[in-house]
């Protein structure tokens, strides 16, 4: 069996000349100049911020000498539906061109990524309410990662920096159909180091939904942070979201992956998980054959997510299960994709739980996540190419007209 590079995503339903020109130039113009710039594969420096309060407010210390608190003036958010997401936010640096080998290639674009980052994004860009808890490093990409969550709507009193690490970089080589591979650079990197005296407990208790992924329980002291978060958001009644988002490179060895995924498997409420990711966790079983898929089902499990890429999603709940369809697209880049998908079903969760008892209104949020994934596929990037409501609301009267 082939061990994964990168996880599978969901994208679904809009026809192939549907396009809309206002996908691009979502951020705002200072932001926006800092994500279309290109870096040469052989120029790369990463130079500290010199004077950090030249252009944010100078917040006051948590730990003196080690770690920022989080950048002030953090967007307002609607507690009754906030969806706080836990996790890693990085760089990653996305080829000019296609199907060429990371060393092959001429140019890369900079976008700002991070599973849980940019579901946190995909929801605020929805109209719904969102704040990411992570670290990042104290320095120039660091802060740009704060303020871009910031000029998306993203709460992110929850955010800390640690000077002493950088913030994490990827690599992503894009194959000729969009699909990806990764190159990390985290030896170690920030979002490793978060400790759990600097988690923001009183925002995690005020989530609707706590999403999270599984990157952040491969080394400590994030992995004990980690832990200690889905406690306190379950003590509060928080409906807990897992995407396992499985980066196999990442991990000491495919075991230990394979283990610290299930570790956490019987706390969530809400799983989202990739075909690929289903034959690696069941040692090669075939994640078609809906036994299979049941046996991943555990008792206080409320919805499991099966994505099927361009072929659409399977839903199984405790009453019910199916398949919503997708069609296919060419894709351009496929990263973020998958979280696109979760961002749009988390959104209308948070906005209506009860969803989850109602088979028909199920399968229409899925149907809106399934455009979600469908628009970013055809942008390179995952923060710059996450859709707005209107842009998923006209992809989907597209498909029926």
């Amino acid at each position: 069996m082939a061990l994964l590079h990168s996880s599978a995503l969901c994208f679904g339903a809009i026809s192939l000349n549907f396009r809309p020109s206002s996908w691009t130039n979502r951020l705002s113009s200072s932001a926006d100049s800092r994500l279309s710039s290109t870096v040469k594969a052989s120029g790369l420096t990463l130079t500290p911020l010199t004077h950090p309060s030249s252009r944010f407010s100078s917040p006051p210390c948590t730990r003196p000498g080690r770690v920022q608190s989080s950048i002030q003036e953090s967007p307002e958010t609607d507690e009754s539906s906030l969806v706080v997401c836990f996790g890693e936010m990085l760089i990653d640096f996305v080829p000019t061109i296609s199907g060429l080998a990371l060393a092959e290639s001429p140019a890369f674009k900079k976008a700002p990524g991070g599973a849980p980052a940019n579901v946190a994004v995909g929801i605020a860009r929805l109209g719904g309410s969102s704040a990411f808890i992570g670290k990042v490093g104290e320095d120039e990409f660091g802060y740009m990662l704060a303020e871009i969550l910031k000029e998306n709507n993203v709460n992110n009193e929850g955010m800390r920096f640690d000077p002493g690490a950088r913030t994490a970089l990827a690599f992503v080589t894009l194959k000729k159909d969009g699909e990806r591979e990764f190159m990390f650079y985290r030896n170690p990197s920030a979002d490793m180091l978060l400790e759990e005296s600097e988690l923001d407990l009183d925002l995690i208790r005020k989530a609707k939904i706590f999403h999270y992924g599984s990157i952040s329980l491969i080394t400590e002291p994030c992995k004990s942070a980690h832990i200690a978060a889905t406690k306190v958001a379950k003590d509060a009644g928080v409906l807990l979201s897992y995407d396992p988002n499985l980066r196999l490179p990442l991990w000491p060895s495919a075991e230990s992956a394979r283990e610290g995924i299930l570790s956490i498997w019987d706390t969530a409420d809400i799983i989202k998980i990739s075909e690929e990711e289903i034959v690696f966790l069941t040692n090669g079983a075939d994640p078609y054959d809906d036994e299979v898929v049941r046996k991943l089902y555990h008792p206080n499990l409320k919805l499991l997510l099966v994505t099927e890429g361009p072929d659409g999603c399977r839903y199984y709940t405790k009453e019910f299960s199916g398949r919503v369809k997708g069609l296919k697209v060419n894709p351009v880049d496929t990263t973020g994709a998958g979280d696109a998908f979760v961002a749009g079903v988390l959104s209308k969760l948070a906005a209506d739980v009860s969803l989850l008892q109602d088979e028909n209104r199920l399968r229409e949020a899925l149907r809106f996540a399934n455009a979600c994934g469908a628009i970013t596929v055809t942008e390179r990037g995952a923060i710059p190419a996450l859709p707005t409501r209107e842009a998923v609301m006209n992809a989907l009267m597209e498909t029926v007209a």
